[in-house]
């Protein structure tokens, strides 16, 4: 009765070429995701290089004239034609 039992491991076979593929893959995608994660979670701060003067600005120069906004954002109407 012992004889009966096989204990060998089963025969699995080898994963082909687009199996590796396609396992490596999802491994990179997944490395992807945590690193993209972990960049929202933990931001870097700027350095002093790269980071804009601290000196305040003029109004001039941050406020745009509303005119040229209205006018961009609006289109002009087209007249109709007079019905005689």
């Amino acid at each position: 009765m012992a004889s009966d039992l096989d204990f060998s491991p089963p025969e699995v076979p080898e994963p082909t070429f687009l199996e590796n593929l396609l396992r490596y893959g999802l491994f990179l995608g997944a490395m992807f995701q945590l690193i993209c994660v972990l960049a929202i979670i933990l931001p870097v701060p700027k350095s002093h290089e790269e980071a804009e003067p601290c000196e305040p600005r003029s109004v001039e120069v941050t406020r745009k004239p509303k005119a040229v906004a209205l006018s961009a954002s609006k289109r002009p109407k087209k007249e109709a034609k007079k019905k005689r």
